[in-house]
Order: structure tokens, then sequence, then C-alpha cells
């Protein structure tokens, strides 16, 4: 069970923290952890305040429903964010994110410092989630770049011989060891299911797609 004393750091109101933290809980996935909660402070009635969440996978709109009784959920992945900001107001702030389709995501009457953190929390992730494809567009770029450069050499290795040897058929060995583009494909998106990068759905819809070219 996660514990809500470190969500009270910035006055949120702590029963909306606790009844969110509780449905939050049953909501992450493995590895998935909260990082920061911001609860919505409306300047007159404030009984029914929405929150923000942001874990280390995305960002979690929670809207009490039903006169408090329920709790609805809407979340959004850090590769369907563009960019997030806030502006501060005379009543607190606006919390505003940006996906890479569809309209902006506001919420209204955010604590100043809550927002101030929030914003720095969804930038960090959001920051960690572009170094992350950097590093794995890198990897891609090396792995395909390797069986290119060493083909050559293999066949400069194979100078013209006047007596038969076993030698022609182990640079044939070498030349055909590197994996071809289908198998690379599929290793790329296993490793982004593996990294909960896409979701199951996704992955075996680009696998099946991958699968129908041949």
């Amino acid at each position: 069970m996660i514990s809500i004393d470190r969500f009270l750091s910035d006055e949120q109101d702590p029963k909306a923290v606790e009844k969110v933290i509780g449905k939050l809980n049953d909501l992450l996935t493995t590895g998935e952890e909260i990082l920061y909660l911001a609860v919505q402070k409306k300047p007159a009635v404030n009984l029914l305040p929405d929150s923000i969440a942001i874990s280390n996978k995305r960002i979690f709109y929670c809207e009490p429903g039903n006169l408090g009784l329920t709790m609805n959920f809407k979340d959004i992945s850090w590769k369907s964010i563009k960019e997030v900001s806030f502006k501060e107001e005379f009543f607190g702030s606006k919390f505003i994110c940006v996906p890479q389709h569809g309209e902006n995501i506001v919420t209204e009457f955010i604590p100043k410092v809550q927002a101030r953190k929030l914003h720095q929390a969804a930038n960090e992730q959001l920051e960690a989630y572009k170094e992350l494809l950097h590093q794995q567009k890198l990897e891609e770029n090396r792995a395909m770049a390797t069986p290119i450069a060493s083909a050559p050499q293999s066949f400069a290795d194979a100078a013209p011989i006047d007596i038969p040897t076993p030698e022609p058929i182990q640079i044939a060995e070498v030349i055909e060891e590197p994996e071809d583009e289908t198998t690379l494909k599929l290793r790329k998106l296993k490793t982004l299911y593996d990294k909960h990068l896409i979701t199951q759905e996704e992955y075996e819809a680009k696998k099946a797609n991958i699968l129908d070219s041949l």
C-alpha cells in the first residue's frame, strides 16, 4: 500500500489524497510508482477537487463523480505527450498538457507551489522518456550498421586461392550470420514491449503487420 504522507508536503487536501492514492494503488503496473500528486483548490467550494498524479510511466487525471462516491481516472502515457506547461493566475495555476494528437488538457485551480512541482516532475519524466528513445535509436543504428561494415571486410579477406579450401564456406557463413530486417524489427518491437513503452495490444498488432509483410 502506498503511504500518503509524502504527498501532503505542499498542503494537499488529506482526504482527497487518501481517496486518490487508494484507487491509484490498484491501477499501477509493474515497476510503476507515483512521484507527485497535486490537488485542485477551488476558490469557493472545494468539496470535490480534481487531482493530477505523475508516475514514471504516465499522467493520471482523477475526477470525483456521483457526489464523491466514485472516482473517474483518465491517463496519458509519456509517449503520447508533446509537452507540459503551467500558467499562474490569481486563483492558483492552470496545468496544461499538450498531447501529440488532439486538444490540450487543461486543469485549473492547482495551487501555485503544487503546479510548479507538478510541472517539474512531469518535465523530468518527459525528458527521461525522450532520452530513452534517443538511446534506443542509437542502438538500432549501430546494430544495423555493424553487418554492413563487416561484409566488405569478409569479402576482402576472401583472396583468390589456387586450391579448394574450407575458407570460402566459412566466409559464406559469416555473411549469412547477421539478422535480416524482419528479425531486427521483431526484436525492436519486443524491446519496446518489455520496457512498457507500448501496450500488449499495440505489440500484437505491430507484430502481425510485420509478419504479414513477409
